[in-house]
């Protein structure tokens, strides 16, 4: 589109929270214009609708600084508008060609944006939005994980304040700490002493009722009430520390739920999705991950032409800086980090499930020091490759298939393998 079309009119669009300059240069030659927009529906839609009219509904280029948003939600459902985002260090570094002083106002931004649309749209890539369902399973899962981020926030200010004057919360809940019962059992019993003169009875209820039901844990559980001491006695660090634990937990209740709401959105937007099975069938996809790497890959096959293009675009491939004799090579920094997350605990993830996957985990750690990250990284490298084959094919993952083409290419992984598979049968 962006190397044929001949577009009426080029537009540089430098978006704020309040207002939007623009630089328009009309494809005819005629004056470039400037003008600004305010950030409301009936502004921008209003201009759109003169936009069209001026220009006879013909294609028009649009370079903005972003890929997403509500000005570019605005911008979509028109279809005469080629939108071209452009990567904010991107248009630094071209306004540093020409201001090499750092000098720069929105109007300077929206004129630079417009003239690299002009001048270099057959090296951008105009904005090609993914299917209504593909977008909104991105929303989902990007929501969901500022959520759990925001509950990890608050567990971990719960465990540091339990261990100033409650530990004996930290060892009965364990690693239930980022569950509904830790929030619950914190709530009605915020200190030790309200928790010692409960009821047998109703701490076992209150057990049972978050099916935590092993006749073992259960007796384990009891006793340690009965026989723990308190750490401190002082009010001037039980009663700060009281209030801030049922603050956290008061805030927990709520995530929780969120939480569980958008788990169940997820399934019911992955169960209508043509590609579900495909990210479903992948090692370490489980209900959190799957969704994830959908919506990394997305549903578009001409989005990604190799696998080397989504290792590349989401910073798994290393970066190869080499001058003279010198030559390092270093983890790619600028990338979707959402995606990248994805890929990684995939990685860590898989090495559990596939017994392939933790044989070039253990190869990779040996050779990188023992370094667990960076042989996840190696890992999501090797798993991209399998991936982009299954989503180009539209064929879901068989672990079989892979083992045979190990075989066929006289892998050395396959050795390993086998190697470990016998040391474990004997």
């Amino acid at each position: 589109m962006n190397s044929t079309t001949k577009f009426a009119v080029t537009i540089g669009l430098d978006w704020a929270d309040q207002k939007h300059d623009l630089w328009l240069q009309p494809a005819d030659g005629s004056k470039a214009e400037h003008l600004q927009l305010e950030q409301t529906p009936e502004a921008l839609h209003g201009w759109v609708a003169k936009l069209r009219e001026r220009f006879g509904n013909r294609p028009v280029a649009m370079g903005i600084e972003t890929s997403r948003g509500a000005v570019i939600a605005a911008f979509r459902p028109y279809d005469f508008i080629v939108l071209f985002p452009v990567n904010p260090k991107a248009l630094k570094d071209y306004r540093s060609a020409f201001a090499v002083s750092g000098a720069k106002t929105d109007r300077s931004d929206a004129d630079l944006l417009e003239e690299l649309v002009r001048l270099h749209s057959d090296r951008l890539h105009p904005l090609e939005p993914d299917t209504e369902l593909t977008r909104k399973l991105a929303g989902l899962v990007e929501n969901r994980r500022h959520l759990v981020d925001e509950r990890t926030r608050l567990v971990n200010q719960l465990h540091s304040t339990l261990k100033t004057y409650y530990p004996l919360a930290e060892s009965l809940l364990g690693k239930q700490m980022n569950k509904p019962m830790a929030a619950e059992l914190l709530a009605r019993w915020p200190e030790l002493r309200s928790l010692k003169n409960a009821q047998v009875k109703t701490l076992r209820a209150f057990f049972y009722k978050h099916n935590s039901r092993g006749a073992q844990l259960m007796e384990e559980r009891l006793q340690a009430v009965q026989q723990a001491k308190d750490l401190t006695t002082d009010p001037a660090i039980i009663e700060p520390g009281r209030a801030l634990v049922s603050a956290l937990a008061a805030m927990l209740k709520p995530l929780h739920k969120a939480i569980a709401s958008l788990d169940q959105q997820i399934e019911q937007a992955m169960d209508q999705h043509p590609d579900a099975a495909i990210f479903r069938s992948f090692p370490g996809a489980g209900p959190a991950l799957a969704p994830r790497l959908l919506v990394a890959f997305g549903t578009h096959r001409q989005r990604f032409t190799s696998a080397a293009e989504v290792s590349q675009f989401y910073g798994l491939a290393p970066v190869v800086e080499q001058s003279g004799n010198s030559k390092t090579v270093r983890m790619r920094y600028r990338c979707p980090k959402f995606g990248r997350q994805s890929f990684h605990e995939n990685a860590a993830c898989a090495l559990h499930q596939e017994p392939w996957a933790q044989s070039y985990y253990e190869q990779q750690k040996a050779r990188h020091a023992d370094k667990h990250h960076l042989a996840c990284r190696a890992l999501a490298f090797k798993l991209i490759r399998i991936y982009f084959a299954c989503w180009r094919d539209r064929q879901t993952y068989d672990p079989a298939k892979y083992l045979r083409a190990l075989q066929k290419n006289g892998s050395p992984l396959l050795a390993k393998l086998q190697a470990s598979t016998t040391s474990v049968c004997e």
